[in-house]
């Protein structure tokens, strides 16, 4: 494999530098080549990667190619590195590996848990949530203006929702045991954020749900709570914002620098979606969500729809894990629906 890699990334020196890290899907070292210190995930077992999770009440199997995966957080990096509002590892190669499985080469971060950046953290993470909002409108600017000037974003500017490939989530559940479980979203784009969210996101934990466990009560609230969704989006606006997608506390650190997110899993949607995961698990102070709601204030109904984003996460945990993530799910349902 190291003679893969040398190859693949035009170097002549590929030294372990005895760092380490990774998961049960997937192990990371960080090596020295010619060009600097590289951090790459590796998985070695297969091309595709098998995952099956068995709880009291069903048993769901997940099939997804490690390129694939690998893909989509590369995309997701090189996405979020283009706004040059928050700081990640470059993104360097995705390499499929000749013994099976693959590869992705990122620069190396030396990186320690989050203690005191978590101001600028709400700053710079509000800054790339509005990054697409501000070229739109400075788009719109310069086209009421004779003779526009040129230093627009050399981004797309995205007027819809979704994202260009599929992007891979990954979760550390409650418990003794850490397992890192891996859902492919479906990113085809939409034009409308109540469509994309319903149908790309709960719609299909739901048809999960449906098909593994046929739980009726859940499918009786889904049938009351998607015809109150666009209810909860009344009173605000909806631009598309690019998301890190999983920014729970286990994705963000510091450097000597200031803060950094990582595993990405991103996509073009509702900034407050991105807010759902992080109030479920903790890991983020008060002077974050003052820095961030500085910039980007609280909308009309904002706990509602804070609830409804944590759904998606509740539901993903049921579908994988079981037991107390059903109630949870059942109970944030019940109370949309009131």
């Amino acid at each position: 494999m190291e003679a893969m890699l040398k190859k693949e990334l035009g170097t002549s020196m590929l030294k372990y530098t005895g760092y380490s890290g990774g998961g049960c899907i997937s192990e990371g070292q960080s090596y020295d080549t010619d060009n600097g210190r590289v951090f790459v995930k590796i998985n070695h077992k297969s091309q595709v990667l098998n995952f099956v999770f068995v709880c009291i009440t069903c048993t769901n199997a997940i099939t997804i190619k490690a390129k694939r995966m690998f893909d989509g957080e590369m995309a997701s990096l090189d996405a979020i590195l283009q706004t040059e509002t928050i700081k990640v590892p470059k993104p360097v190669k995705v390499i499929e590996l000749d013994t099976g499985g693959s590869a992705f080469v990122m620069e190396h971060l030396d990186m320690k848990g989050l203690t005191k950046y978590s101001t600028q953290l709400g700053e710079k993470l509000a800054n790339l949530h509005l990054h697409n909002k501000r070229s739109l409108d400075k788009q719109m600017r310069e086209q009421q203006t004779v003779g526009k000037g040129a230093g627009l974003s050399e981004m797309p500017l995205v007027e819809k929702y979704g994202f260009h490939v599929a992007t891979c989530c990954g979760y550390l559940p409650q418990g003794d045991y850490t397992y890192q479980v891996i859902i492919l979203q479906e990113n085809e784009w939409q034009d409308d954020w109540v469509t994309f969210y319903s149908r790309h996101r709960l719609q299909h934990q739901l048809n999960m749900v449906e098909k593994s466990c046929g739980d009726r009560e859940a499918r009786e609230l889904w049938s009351h709570l998607q015809l109150k969704i666009p209810q909860l989006f009344t009173e605000v606006e909806v631009v598309p914002a690019l998301l890190h997608g999983d920014l729970w506390g286990g994705n963000v650190a510091q450097t000597t620098e200031g803060p950094v997110i990582f595993d990405p899993a991103s996509f073009y949607g509702h900034s407050e979606y991105e807010l759902g995961v992080m109030a479920m698990f903790g890991g983020f102070s008060s002077s974050f969500y003052a820095a961030y709601h500085e910039n980007v204030p609280e909308a009309p109904g904002f706990t509602q729809r804070n609830q409804l984003y944590q759904l998606f996460h509740n539901l993903n945990h049921w579908n994988h894990f079981g037991g107390g993530y059903k109630g949870s799910s059942l109970r944030i349902m019940k109370d949309l629906v009131k």
